[in-house]
């Protein structure tokens, strides 16, 4: 499905939207894929979909690899942006954050696109030409998240 965001709020907003859905569906575990450029708005859509499970504070990973948060749900914030092989991958503890239950959301999942779970989330967001604030992001679902009404 594909929607416009004319801000950072509304692209939060979004992210809240899937959060609720996943919820409604009684999915407490899954795997998102972002996809997007640098500072186009990854971060903003983690932020609305944490909000909605009364986790705050969230950041970009980027230094740290992986941000653990907690609130109704866990939940576990990836930074793919500098990963580069499986051995990187295992010393994060990827699999093990991926098998436990929560939600792992990591940006920059095109770097380790044969490393991520079959059934899946993506989220691609790109700008808008000609209007720097507004975004168009893509939600596709594979598998057991098909019917979340996304």
């Amino acid at each position: 499905m594909l929607y416009t965001t004319k801000n950072a709020a509304e692209t939060e907003a979004l992210g809240e939207r899937l959060a609720e859905l996943l919820d409604a569906a009684g999915i407490a575990r899954a795997f998102i894929a972002m996809r997007g450029e640098m500072g186009v708005g990854k971060t903003a859509f983690v932020r609305g979909f944490a909000r909605y499970f009364n986790i705050w504070g969230v950041k970009s990973p980027t230094y740290t690899i992986v941000n653990e948060h907690r609130g109704r749900v866990s939940l576990f914030h990836f930074d793919m942006y500098r990963i580069e092989s499986e051995d990187d991958l295992y010393s994060i503890g990827f699999d093990d954050y991926v098998a436990r239950d929560g939600f792992a959301i990591a940006e920059w999942s095109e770097n380790v696109t044969e490393f991520l779970p079959d059934e899946k989330i993506c989220v691609s967001i790109s700008r808008v030409d000609g209007d720097a604030e507004s975004r168009e992001i893509n939600i596709t679902t594979d598998g057991i998240y098909e019917n979340i009404g996304i």
